[in-house]
């Protein structure tokens, strides 16, 4: 695994009269980047709920006759990349969960970061279908004190410890709700009669939604057909993920007010303020890489050309969890235009060296296919820590950066000169406080203590 993976991405519907499950599929659509091993879309008719998953992309998992047997005015859905648990058809979301107040279907995008002792916890009541985190959060719901499902939603965040943006849906409601730290993004949009809710807000455009705000850090959305009501959780400091803005999101979607595209052609500028070079031409590694060559070559005056060509029928293809075929992806996916980098000085940006695997083979590609020099600037600082809140990252071990020097990376990766974005550019770029994020895989400094057994499969092993 040589580039950062993905979480997961949750979609919410309520939209009367309306074909919500076909709603929910084209949403999916938008979310698709945030996950690719499984697909889910559950809806209720106000007396049942429906539910379809599986293994694959969107448009694998669905067609119109299991589109057609999803009825209702509510619905959410769900696209998966595994950071906890393996990709098994039986971990796809939504889950499905009993309760006395009637069945519901949940969604989640994050991480807990106490698991192997809420399953301990729930051992005794409950059996275990599936090994994801998800699963153990539906049993908490289910579990805790409460006569509605905002008393037992607020009663369940007290034990869950982590990362988690969750859509649910009972048989007459839809919730969205995020954990106190806000780690992963969450946003309200109005849809017609109706309203959704979405990981990111390019999901809104393709709907034909219209954003109204982020649902805040703690905060517990209940949307009927009454209206909408909000709860509180108690926040604490807010640990917003600075990665949805250098990679993951979509460079159309707005989170926290400020345009993903926006942060990272800033990411650019002060790349190209912090480390300038005499060269002819700057390029970006598509697809999150391209904003920010664009930014720095603004900044810096040094031409922007498009020398990478995607592949853009391959998908991402490192995303797959099957080492074998992350090792050709790079092969598979990228070809460099001979014709524009023949006899350059080239400036390559890119968003992040995890191993440092692929900025090898993309240096190694841009040199053999004429490049005379090539001048890597990489949009955030170098990672030294994993992620243990919704990222499938390398581990401490594998870092690349915790084993070499910037030099001994230079030389690793074959590039002329190497330079990563500083963190007070990083933050700067954001336009917001340093304090409102999570920064732990560039200072080690965790939202959270790290009470399980660090790694995906962690809820696989036995429970004692």
């Amino acid at each position: 695994m040589d580039k950062l993976h993905e979480e997961c991405g949750v979609f919410g519907v309520y939209a009367p009269g309306e074909d919500t499950a076909r709603i929910t599929y084209f949403a999916l659509y938008s979310l698709q980047h945030r996950g690719q091993e499984s697909a889910g879309i559950a809806t209720s008719d106000n007396n049942q709920i429906h539910l379809l998953k599986g293994l694959g992309l969107v448009s694998q998992v669905f067609d119109e006759p299991g589109l057609e047997t999803l009825k209702g005015d509510f619905a959410i859905g769900h696209v998966r990349y595994s950071t906890t648990g393996s990709n098994h058809d039986q971990n796809a979301s939504p889950m499905y969960q009993e309760c006395e107040l009637g069945p519901f279907t949940i969604a989640h995008n994050g991480n807990l970061t106490n698991t192997s002792e809420l399953k301990n916890d729930l051992k005794d009541s409950f059996e275990f279908e599936t090994t994801t985190d998800s699963e153990i959060i539906a049993k908490m719901i289910t579990r805790s004190e409460g006569r509605t499902f905002e008393q037992k939603i607020l009663s369940a965040m007290e034990k869950l410890e982590g990362a988690y943006s969750i859509t649910l849906i009972t048989k007459d409601a839809l919730y969205a709700f995020r954990d106190p730290h806000g780690v992963r993004p969450l946003s309200l949009a109005k849809l017609n009669g109706g309203y959704a809710v979405a990981s990111e807000t390019c999901a809104f455009g393709t709907i034909g939604a219209k954003r109204l705000r982020d649902i805040e850090p703690g905060e517990i959305i209940t949307i009927t057909k009454n209206g909408v009501g909000s709860h509180y959780f108690p926040s604490t400091k807010k640990s917003f993920c600075i990665f949805e803005y250098i990679y993951f999101a979509r460079p159309d979607s707005l989170i926290n007010k400020q345009s993903v595209y926006t942060v990272r052609e800033n990411l650019g500028r002060y790349l190209a303020q912090e480390y300038p070079v005499k060269a002819d031409l700057v390029i970006g590694v598509p697809e999150s890489g391209i904003p920010s060559a664009i930014g720095y070559s603004i900044e810096s005056g040094i031409p922007y050309r498009e020398g990478l060509i995607k592949n853009r029928y391959i998908g991402r293809t490192f995303i797959n969890p099957d080492q074998r075929l992350r090792k050709r992806g790079i092969k598979l996916k990228l070809n460099a235009l001979r014709s524009v980098i023949t006899g350059k000085n080239v400036v390559l940006v890119d968003d992040s060296i995890v191993r440092g695997n692929t900025t090898k083979k993309i240096v190694g590609l841009l040199k053999e296919k004429g490049a005379k020099e090539v001048h890597v600037r990489i949009t955030c600082p170098p990672m030294l820590n994993p992620c243990f809140l919704g990222l499938d990252t390398a581990t401490e071990d594998e870092l690349i950066a915790n084993k070499m020097s910037v030099e001994k990376i230079r030389k690793h990766v074959g590039a002329d000169s190497l330079g990563y974005l500083s963190l007070s550019g990083l933050v700067k770029s954001t336009r917001l406080p340093k304090e409102d994020f999570c920064l732990a895989c560039f200072n080690g400094e965790y939202p959270f203590e790290l009470k399980d057994e660090k790694g995906k499969f962690v809820l696989e092993k036995a429970v004692l």
